[in-house]
């Protein structure tokens, strides 16, 4: 029950207040129920359905007797007002109290979606490259709400064990030795209840992992429709998708016969134990019409709270699973976390003067890697300049951008911008000064208006189109029926991988960043409009530094220098002509097989 525990802490630190509130109102409300139940007895007697003598040694029998000072009229009266009043003021404590418990419930709720997603965002990148995305989903989207849902049930919990804690005090009061019995009788099913709150934990287990895997599933076969329909695998996925539906459901009618069966048990129990404490009461205690009747009310009412208290720890059982799920998360995204405040600084950028240089760095992705990604990286990146990146897939180009990006952190070796080591002080403000095009253009489902705006909110029109010219965006995007504002569906569905490639390019444009980064940003493009940004970047050199990652030697022609990477380390550096004209470098080698490809 540790998930549980921290999860009660971190509600009992957002509530504060509340829920001590709610845990009076709790009281309260166990009380006023026991003096409407007490108002039923002398209500009973007025009416003649028995005579209210009571033992002298009952506790309540001066309480019942003060009514039959009153004519029989006024006595009904006052009783029924009396019952009235309570009434009103029972529901009324219930009404607050129903409200108070949906605020605090929803608003732990908002607090632990925005904790976890939080925690999300100030993540190092490198956590992301080893979890898999859906997973995250499926902890935001489905888990957190089971979360909640234990929230509830414990709130639920906590106010059937108050209310049942003043019933029984009220009972042992009337009568130790028949409520005595039933508590024993309590104890004993308690304990054999035991096994079927094991199997909702269990169950609780099975839904989560059910649930991860639909949800990766869903996810996997939403992205690769097109392969999915191009290759005629619609029955492959239909079947899959059957199978863990029928998994989804046996684990969902599992856990109602759990519960079926625990009601049950408590149902049948109920009434066997009502049966036995009124044997003994009239039997061996000779208790009077008034006594017993008062004892029959309280416990017909306090016994279904104890199946409650039952269910309600059986749910919490099942949602144990998902709080170790979303502790785990968050603990782990504690341990990434690379931010601690992502408005610090929110006015200043990191601006590139002289150079961005790597002194003898070194970078593995996992600490007992025997192989390194990168190693002994000694290159300076002069601003203001085009520095090209090439060599063969899995040279280590991407690794060496996430660094200097501040993506990654070296394990060995210094990056530095201006002689000014790269850390979490600064890492926030180099970001503001970067522009990244990845090779693979992401684009959110909005307008190509709101896609742009999202790297600049201020920008002008002027300036959106002054970037759009820039990538050679502006001739599809004025052809479009709705220009500026059309949607572009999902991941840009509706635009060509070259459009997309380009509207990409003309959002890091409209940043106006002082460091441009190129990751295979004109693959997607044809001839034509690739020589167009090559033409713009010429512009621009000059105006900020660029770094280039390419397969396309035709690419990075202007570059002013180019750094040729082979398995994780610098082999060559030099000018794009200089590095062509050296007939045993590897530069010229990738140069000539480029042309093989293309002749």
């Amino acid at each position: 029950m540790e998930s549980v525990s921290y999860f009660m802490k971190q509600l009992h630190k957002f509530a504060g207040r509340s829920l001590y509130y709610s845990f009076f109102g709790m009281i309260v409300i166990g009380f006023l129920d026991s003096i409407g139940i007490f108002l039923l007895i002398p209500l009973l007697s007025i009416t003649g359905i028995f005579n209210m003598e009571t033992n002298q040694s009952f506790p309540l029998s001066d309480f019942f007797t003060f009514f039959q000072t009153f004519p029989p009229k006024y006595s009904l009266i006052i009783v029924l007002g009396l019952y009235i009043s309570i009434i009103l003021a029972q529901n009324i404590f219930q009404r607050q109290l129903s409200m108070l418990s949906t605020s605090i419930q929803q608003g732990y709720l908002r607090h632990l979606k925005e904790e976890v997603y939080r925690g999300l965002l100030q993540a190092r990148w490198k956590y992301f490259l080893y979890k898999r995305k859906s997973d995250l989903n499926n902890i935001m989207a489905s888990e957190i709400n089971r979360v909640a849902g234990g929230t509830h049930f414990f709130l639920q919990f906590i106010a059937s064990l108050l209310f049942t804690a003043v019933q029984v005090a009220i009972a042992l009061w009337l009568s130790p030795l028949l409520t005595g019995l039933v508590i024993f009788f309590g104890i004993i099913l308690s304990f054999f209840s035991r096994k079927l709150i094991k199997q909702s934990k269990n169950l609780g287990g099975e839904t989560y992992e059910l649930s991860k895997a639909y949800f990766a599933g869903i996810s996997d076969h939403m992205n690769g429709i097109k392969d999915i329909k191009s290759n005629n695998l619609e029955g492959f996925h239909y079947n899959w998708f059957r199978n863990i539906s029928i998994k989804m459901e046996s684990n969902v009618n599992e856990l109602a016969k759990v519960r079926a069966n625990s009601q049950f048990l408590y149902k049948v129990s109920s009434g066997t134990l009502i049966a036995i404490f009124m044997y003994f009461a009239i039997s061996l205690f000779y208790a009077k019409t008034a006594e017993l009747m008062l004892i029959v009310l309280i416990f017909s009412r306090l016994w279904p709270k104890f199946t409650g208290i039952q269910s309600d720890l059986e749910q919490i059982a099942a949602t144990i699973p998902s709080f170790k799920a979303l502790i785990s998360l968050l603990k782990t995204c504690e341990e990434e976390r690379e931010i601690l405040n992502w408005d610090q600084n929110s006015e200043h950028s990191l601006e590139v003067n002289i150079e961005i240089k790597c002194t003898n760095v070194s970078f593995r992705y996992h600490e007992n890697d025997s192989e390194y990604a990168l190693r002994n990286i000694n290159l300076s990146i002069p601003s203001n300049q085009m520095t090209a990146i090439v060599g063969r897939s899995g040279a280590g180009k991407s690794t060496l951008i996430d660094i200097l990006m501040g993506l990654m952190t070296p394990k060995e070796g210094l990056v530095s911008i201006d002689g000014t080591p790269l850390g979490d002080k600064n890492l926030l403000m180099l970001r503001r000064t970067i522009s990244y095009v990845p090779q693979d253009p992401f684009l959110f489902n909005t307008t190509i208006r709101e896609n742009l705006l999202l790297i600049r909110q201020d920008a002008t029109d002027v300036e959106i189109w002054e970037s759009l010219e820039f990538s050679s965006a502006a001739d599809f995007v004025k052809k479009l029926p709705n220009g500026l504002d059309t949607m572009i569906g999902d991941r840009g569905i509706r635009l060509s991988g070259g459009e997309r490639q380009r509207l990409v390019l003309a959002r890091a444009i409209l940043k106006k960043p002082s460091i441009l980064v190129l990751d295979e940003a004109t693959s997607a493009l044809d001839t034509v409009n690739e020589a167009k940004i090559q033409q713009a970047l010429t512009r621009i050199k000059g105006k900020m530094t660029i770094i280039v990652i390419a397969h396309r030697m035709s690419t990075i022609r202007n570059a002013d220098q180019v750094i040729v990477l082979e398995n994780g380390e610098v082999i060559q550096t030099g000018g794009y002509h200089q590095l062509s004209l050296d007939k045993k470098g590897m530069f010229r080698q990738l140069l000539g097989n480029q042309l093989k490809a293309n002749s």
